[in-house]
């Protein structure tokens, strides 16, 4: 039957509403990807300030360590060949250009490989300091990997061009969406960590009682720059358990909305996640989250962004001129290793669209995780279950003390001169959240060997802040209850700095 029928006309509506909420504008995938260079960076950035402590053999994992613990991340990582401080900050500096190159779009695709083989290789080097942010930065850049990142907005597209500048007069129309399955897996990611969550907060108690924001700001070792300003008015506190739990329950009408409502709720979402930072430490998820929701905002919101950057890019368009290549030379064969890449793309997008549902299915228990699966894995550890199904109930601080030869006590992990005899009351929150991801997960599991090498970095630590000699370090936890203020100290250990 000819599509000028009556079949033919509900197929072609089927396919725009499909079109509407699967699609992705390309302007919106460009500024995904200029999101993405600039969270690895931002990303770089923080991890650089405890380099040594967390990726070299002078800090808590020294590969030795990793080898035993996580075998296959020991081998996978390029980061584990380096033997010292120097050669881990140029891997940091390698990665910072092949984020640089991904955020201006310039060779887009070998941008976004290799930042995706350096995040993985850095994340490998010491698994104990990972949080949600780092699973869901590499899933939207692996994601990013298979979608046309470069096609606007980039120095690609200029030279594509022909040194235009780049955003050509496609504005709005149809040949300006991408859809497919890569456009369904880059939206289903973002879809997929919020209404798992939201399932898991459902079955807790202090969310469905509109408690659970009371109780994640009573626990000082999460306060970010103005954390201890939240005021403690109980309805306030109420009133954003339920709105963030209703947010997180409406998510999935970020796909299946279009238009303004779709465009009002990512907005909502972007708002709560930008101000997160401010209260919270929770690292880059925050940042990750508002670039997964980029791709969410309608034509409307990137025709005005477009006449903004458009004198920006004109000038870019000036300086950048399009690459000679012959018929034959090099650029002739990157093409066809593009172009069969591009084929081949859909493919693997449904495949991992596929995946993603059945995991998150599993991880959440709406499936029942099948024996082969479960005798190499357990997905719920690897769920999307921040601060869910409740908060915690217990605040966790550290006392990690140096003494020094003249009789001085510093505090081992900020520097600075403390009391002679530490009380608990004195116990600190923790420098950054990777050093709360290493040392609550060590408290909870106090290893031996980990632990010889967190105090023999201690050691060494405090050495290079004090005034004299360190003789010895002791670590402990101090563990406050939120809900009835009981007060328990557990000893982690201590240990002679000159033993080696």
């Amino acid at each position: 039957m000819s599509d000028d029928g009556p079949n033919g006309s509900a197929i072609d509506r089927l396919r725009a509403a499909a079109g509407d909420r699967l699609g992705v504008d390309r302007r919106a995938l460009a500024a995904f990807r200029i999101g993405l260079g600039i969270v690895l960076l931002v990303d770089l950035g923080l991890r650089a300030r405890n380099l040594t402590a967390f990726y070299t053999d002078a800090g808590v994992l020294p590969r030795a360590a990793l080898a035993e613990t996580y075998p296959l991340a020991a081998r996978v990582s390029l980061h584990a060949l380096a033997d010292g401080p120097l050669a881990v900050a140029a891997l940091f500096a390698l990665a910072g250009v092949a984020a640089a190159a991904l955020a201006v779009g310039h060779r887009t695709r070998l941008a976004a490989a290799a930042s995706l083989a350096l995040l993985l290789s850095l994340q490998a080097r010491n698994p104990l300091v990972l949080n949600a942010g780092d699973l869901l930065l590499a899933h939207l850049l692996g994601v990013g990997l298979l979608c046309p990142l470069g096609s606007r907005w980039s120095i690609d597209a200029v030279r594509r061009d022909g040194g235009a500048s780049g955003t050509g007069d496609r504005s709005g129309g149809a040949g300006d969406r991408f859809v497919g399955p890569a456009s369904t897996l880059l939206l289903t990611v973002t879809v997929v960590v919020y209404a798992s969550n939201a399932i898991v907060k459902l079955r807790g108690a202090a969310w469905t009682t509109g408690d659970a924001v009371g109780r994640v700001f009573r626990l000082t070792y999460l306060h970010g720059p103005l954390g201890g300003l939240v005021p403690e008015v109980p309805g306030l506190l109420s009133v954003a358990t339920y709105g963030w739990l209703g947010l997180l329950a409406a998510s999935p009408l970020l796909v299946l909305a279009t238009g303004r409502l779709r465009a009002a709720l990512a907005g909502v979402f972007v708002a709560g996640h930008l101000a997160m930072p401010f209260v919270l430490q929770i690292g880059v998820f925050p940042l990750v989250s508002v670039v997964g929701l980029l791709p969410f905002f309608p034509p409307a919101v990137w025709d005005r962004a477009e006449r903004r950057v458009a004198p920006v890019a004109t000038r870019v368009g000036g300086v950048v001129r399009a690459p000679r290549s012959g018929p034959s030379g090099p650029g002739s064969v990157a093409r066809r290793v593009a172009a069969a890449g591009r084929r081949a793309a859909p493919v693997v997008a449904a495949v991992l669209l596929a995946a993603l549902l059945c995991w998150n299915a599993l991880a959440i228990g709406v499936v029942a995780t099948p024996e082969p699966v479960a005798a190499v894995s357990d997905p719920a550890e690897s769920g999307w279950d921040m601060f869910a199904p409740d908060p915690p109930t217990t605040d966790r601080l550290v006392l990690a003390t140096a003494a020094t030869a003249d009789g001085d006590r510093v505090d081992a992990l900020y520097g600075d001169v403390v009391a002679a005899d530490r009380p608990p009351t004195e116990a600190r929150a923790y420098p950054t959240a990777r050093w709360r991801k290493f040392l609550t997960l060590l408290a909870d599991s106090p290893e031996p060997t980990r632990t010889r090498h967190l105090l023999g970095h201690l050691c060494d630590r405090a050495g290079g802040r004090a005034d004299a000699a360190v003789e010895r370090v002791e670590v402990s936890f101090v563990s406050v209850d939120v809900v009835d203020g009981e007060t328990r100290v557990a000893s982690l250990g201590e240990r002679r700095c000159d033993r080696r």
